[in-house]
């Protein structure tokens, strides 16, 4: 019986230079995803140690526990919206990101919005890839305590001992990069259960350890007293708010990549539905009841799993904690961070980059951003990374969804995309009319995000027009195209 959701590719389009084994559409036999390998994939991808630590940040900016978890869960509920409408193209066509771009930005022109996702993942590989060498280090000093008193390395900010533990975590990365995408899919599969089970063995062990779960769950108002944020809910509401939708909005972008496997457009939204809201909120309050009864525990709250699990004197639980949490990082990292930046390196030059090349070059570029340093504190990851990069990827959101659906209704020519002067080449392969309409809704923001990082001297107008950067990016992209497309009167 024909699935109507699967559309197939019914010409020859090897002798394309825009094509290759990664950018070619997935066949039907291909797409053999359903629902639960969907749900996998984000419970997978969302039980790390960023959600974990999630919560930490919105409430050292004011807000109680279950303001915070609830913010976290309404977040995602907002991206999910996005992600399901993009991710269609890929379920009904078996294309990859980048060449879903090419209906609305020209098939040269896709490399435009194609490389500025891939730079945003590749900071996220950087900072998913320091997680993993934390817990090598934190490993090795269990057996080795002068592994923690490693000299310093000047201008970079941290030991000789972290910086070869992020190196040798970074190595294994690559390692099963090269290896392919299936061995990516073997680990979510082994990873969704493992970090939930951890998850859930830690919030037991603080339960007993704190008898109950300490004062930020039970006592807030008491446990937030001498802090000057307390209370400021509404204040810091809607930027937690879009913090939280630009932390997934990387593949909100680009999850054609894996729903071009599902079998169909139920499997993909169901699958989608029941794992990132879910997951996203029971993780954050895993990392909020964990933390809390530290409080009682230690005398001070202690939010960072990892650092947590330091002051656990059997070494052997400790090894099996750090093995889990580094395994759980390698799995989010691969499939969250390589798959799509490596797919929009390789649509550079289909015929010369291969889908492994393109994860090594995204490898090379986590580590020369640093991650460690955007870690520093919540300001900087939620202020001025999590919201900085909203900007650029709403905008793309923004030009994708009004051509896909506003303009062509689902309806793509699907050879087309692969075709030199075909119906999306336009004009010399790129659409003035989608870069015009993305420097528009990332040009709106500029203001608010240069007040940010101190360099021009604060405006409030522009201020609070940064404060909702991925809608305001958005909106203004999806206006401007489409009234840019009805003027050159683009047939749709």
């Amino acid at each position: 019986m024909e699935n109507r959701d699967i559309v197939e590719l019914r010409e020859d389009i090897s002798d394309s230079p825009y094509t290759s084994h990664d950018m070619a559409p997935v066949p039907a036999s291909g797409r053999r995803w359903g629902a639960r390998d969907l749900a996998v994939l984000w419970i997978s991808m969302s039980a790390c140690v960023p959600t974990y630590m999630l919560a930490s940040g919105l409430i050292d900016l004011g807000m109680n526990w279950w303001q915070a978890v609830l913010t976290i869960f309404a977040g995602n509920c907002i991206v999910l919206v996005p992600m399901a409408l993009n991710a269609h193209a890929g379920t009904r066509y078996g294309i990859p990101f980048p060449v879903y771009c090419r209906a609305s930005f020209g098939i040269l022109g896709a490399n435009v919005p194609a490389l500025m996702r891939a730079l945003v993942a590749c900071g996220w590989f950087g900072i998913q890839t320091w997680i993993g060498g934390e817990c090598l280090h934190t490993l090795i000093a269990a057996w080795i305590p002068e592994w923690r008193s490693a000299p310093k390395i000047e201008g970079l900010g941290i030991s000789a001992s972290q910086l070869g533990c992020f190196l040798v975590f970074w190595l294994i990365n690559i390692i099963v990069v090269w290896r392919g995408i299936q061995t990516i899919r073997v680990l979510l599969n082994v990873k969704a259960p493992l970090l939930i089970v951890l998850g859930l063995l830690l919030l037991a062990w603080a339960y007993v350890q704190a008898d109950g779960f300490g004062p930020m769950l039970t006592q807030p108002s008491q446990f937030a007293e001498g802090q000057p944020k307390a209370g400021l809910f509404w204040k810091f509401f809607f930027p937690a708010l879009t913090a939280n939708v630009s932390f997934w909005a990387t593949l909100s972008l680009n999850i054609p990549d894996f729903s071009r496997y599902a079998r169909t457009q139920r499997d993909q939204i169901l699958g989608q539905t029941l794992g990132l809201p879910t997951t996203m909120a029971l993780y954050s309050f895993i990392g909020v009841a964990v933390t809390s009864a530290t409080f009682v525990i230690y005398g001070e709250t202690i939010w960072d799993p990892v650092k947590l699990l330091m002051r656990f004197e059997n070494r052997f639980v400790l090894a099996i904690a750090m093995l889990s949490l580094a395994l759980a990082t390698l799995a989010t990292n691969l499939a969250a961070n390589v798959v799509g930046p490596a797919n929009d390196f390789a649509h550079l030059h289909p015929k010369w980059i291969s889908f492994r090349i393109g994860g090594f070059i995204t490898g090379l570029l986590g580590i020369a951003i640093q991650p460690w340093r955007l870690l520093e504190n919540a300001s900087v990851y939620i202020d001025k990374w999590l919201i900085g990069y909203s900007l650029l990827l709403g905008a793309c959101g923004g030009v994708l969804i009004a051509d896909y659906w506003y303009l062509r209704r689902g309806q793509l020519d699907l050879a087309g995309l692969y075709r030199r002067n075909g119906p999306y080449w336009y004009v010399g392969g790129f659409n003035p009319a989608a870069l015009i309409a993305l420097l528009a809704g990332i040009v709106v923001c500029l203001p608010g995000f240069m007040t940010t990082l101190g360099w021009i001297e604060g405006n409030e107008f522009w201020s609070q027009i940064y404060v909702y950067a991925w809608f305001v990016s958005f909106g203004v992209s999806f206006v401007v195209y489409v009234v840019l497309m009805k003027m050159m009167s683009v047939k749709k």
